[in-house]
């Protein structure tokens, strides 16, 4: 019988799990929760814990306090890094925000202030993204001399296109959740106090459908766009003959017939 996992003491990141669902919260509010090589770390131990334990089913990331989501990156460590060790944080961090993007669980991002840079392209990798009314988001490192390191140019372009994508890294402007809803970037925006509870409502009605089917729909998902379409539907495909021969879909469709909830238990 599986067990639950062990919660991770932490100090830049907070971790819970509740009724399912793993609430990841990056709390540094005196530095608007800027990223920093320790949080970074944290962070990837925070979603390690949360795609190890069997009772979480769906991660909510957010950021402490009512100013930022995460507002970047710490610039008194970025000022003191030379090429090297740059190369090396921006593929650390990379690697951090692919394990958020290909978790094997929806992740939300739970966009309450600031999500500029890093704060900005952590949001990228997260599934599905809804922001407070007060959220601002950007990607202003060529305002520093930098351009972004945590996959901004890359998931970017494939969320508002190439054109609106570019404008956005090459003048460093930031733009309100009104915008990033407009042009693709986020999914939703609410008040304040709606933020955390409409994460949940999403989490919920994700994890009343069939695991298997939810795990192999976001990894379809995933691995389609970085192959292409051809190989995306040839993968989309298997995926669904796996499904087709698993217990979850015997029972789908057997509650489907008998009008009544189905009890998906994973396999």
């Amino acid at each position: 019988m599986a067990t639950a996992a062990a919660t991770p003491v932490l100090g830049n990141v907070l971790y819970e799990v509740r009724d399912g669902i793993a609430l990841i919260t990056l709390n540094r509010p005196q530095v608007l929760n800027a990223l920093n090589t320790p949080t970074w770390g944290e962070l990837r131990i925070a979603f390690e814990a949360a795609r190890d334990d069997h009772d979480v089913h769906g991660v909510i990331l957010t950021g402490a306090g009512d100013k930022a989501f995460i507002a970047g990156a710490d610039i008194s460590e970025l000022a003191k890094i030379g090429a090297v060790q740059a190369e090396k944080s921006s593929r650390y961090g990379q690697d951090v925000l692919n394990l958020i993007e290909t978790l094997g669980k929806p992740v939300i991002a739970a966009i309450n202030g600031f999500a500029l840079g890093g704060g900005c392209e952590t949001a990228m990798a997260c599934t599905i993204r809804i922001a407070a009314e007060t959220a601002r988001f950007g990607q202003p490192e060529v305002k520093i001399g930098m351009l972004p390191g945590g996959g901004g140019t890359q998931r970017l372009p494939r969320l508002v296109g190439k054109g609106r994508a570019l404008q956005l890294i090459l003048t460093g402007d930031t733009i309100d959740a009104h915008e990033a809803h407009r042009i693709g970037l986020i999914n939703e925006v609410v008040s304040a106090t709606e933020l955390l509870p409409r994460a949940e409502a999403i989490l919920r009605q994700i994890a009343a459908n069939a695991p298997l089917a939810v795990s192999y729909a976001l990894d379809a998902t995933n691995k389609g766009l970085e192959a292409g379409p051809s190989e995306g539907m040839a993968l989309e495909a298997s995926f669904f003959g796996i499904c087709a021969a698993s217990e979850d879909k015997r029972e789908g469709t057997s509650a489907f017939f008998e009008k009544r909830q189905p009890k998906f238990r994973g396999f």
